[in-house]
């Protein structure tokens, strides 16, 4: 793999009180090193404490990129964001904690089989000597893989309900996942051993699906603008249609999908309709976003 590491005044290292406070906003402490290991522990924490949601855009606020907006946003204000903010000012973070970070353009399946335009996603391609090889990482993809994957073409790993892997298909690399259903999940507390619970899901397991593809082409924040831009204006952005906020929680997922609420539970799915007026509560309660 080649990769040359570039710098944006929108995502170069962050000061030490910046990153102190970003850090206490995820709940964790500084990593001695940067290690693997850490940046798992930096990953898994910025799933589950910071959202990945659209609201300003309903909400008709521009969303900007720039260091100081994003740190306003989600440090400052408690909030969350989509891709280029949540990976933007992660990588900012990781830099400020010894980590190499390329911001690399990814372009994301759609229903109909094809791939949307380049920069419509923004991944991270991390790096440093104690990792020993390049890993992707992704605080801004909703619901995706939960642990940063190494770089290596074939790579799989199983997480809750699905397989997630890396292959590289003609110099492309491509994030894919494969579900797997709960044939034991007949009773409504899932009981059954772990391991009868692995057989099941291995059993039970589908196809690879690609979710995006990419180069480890580095890119500027500043690159990522025009898109940025078209996600919060364009008709055909799926962003200007429902609002959206989902996180990762210790036990499964909780996801406001315009006034639905869905919480996943150790596999078991529960959707409620709220009434708008339940909205802002049930961000409050669910995601700590209170809105004005």
């Amino acid at each position: 793999m080649t990769s040359s590491t570039t710098t944006d005044a929108a995502t170069d290292s962050l000061r030490p009180g910046e990153a102190a406070a970003y850090l206490a906003r995820l709940g964790v402490a500084a990593p001695e090193a940067p290690t693997l290991g850490a940046l798992a522990s930096l990953h898994r924490a910025h799933l589950v404490r910071v959202p990945f949601e659209n609201l300003d855009i309903a909400l008709r606020r521009p969303i900007r990129l720039d260091l100081a907006s994003l740190l306003a946003k989600v440090v400052d204000r408690q909030r969350g964001g989509y891709c280029y903010e949540l990976n933007g000012l992660f990588a900012a973070l990781l830099r400020s904690l010894g980590y190499a970070v390329d911001l690399v353009s990814a372009r994301v399946a759609t229903a109909e089989g094809g791939l949307t335009d380049e920069f419509d996603h923004l991944a991270l391609v991390v790096t440093s000597p104690e990792l020993g090889a390049a890993v992707l990482a992704d605080v801004g993809f909703g619901d995706g893989f939960i642990d940063p994957l190494p770089l290596r073409d074939g790579i799989e790993a199983h997480e809750p309900g699905k397989d997630v892997g890396l292959a590289q298909v003609e110099g492309e690399w491509h994030y894919r996942e494969r579900r797997r259903a709960r044939r034991f999940g007949d009773r409504a507390d899932g009981a059954g051993s772990a391991q009868d619970q692995d057989d099941a899901e291995a059993q039970d397991a589908g196809e690879w699906q690609t979710q995006y593809v990419f180069t480890t082409t580095a890119h500027r924040l500043s690159d990522f603008e025009p898109r940025n831009l078209w996600q919060q204006t364009s008709p055909d952005s799926h962003f200007t249609r429902q609002r959206v906020a989902s996180r990762l929680t210790p036990t499964g997922r909780v996801t406001l999908s315009g006034c639905r609420l869905i919480t996943t539970t150790h596999g078991r799915r529960d959707e409620v309709e709220l009434a708008e007026s339940d909205v802002a509560p049930a961000l409050s309660e669910h995601f700590g976003i209170v809105l004005p």
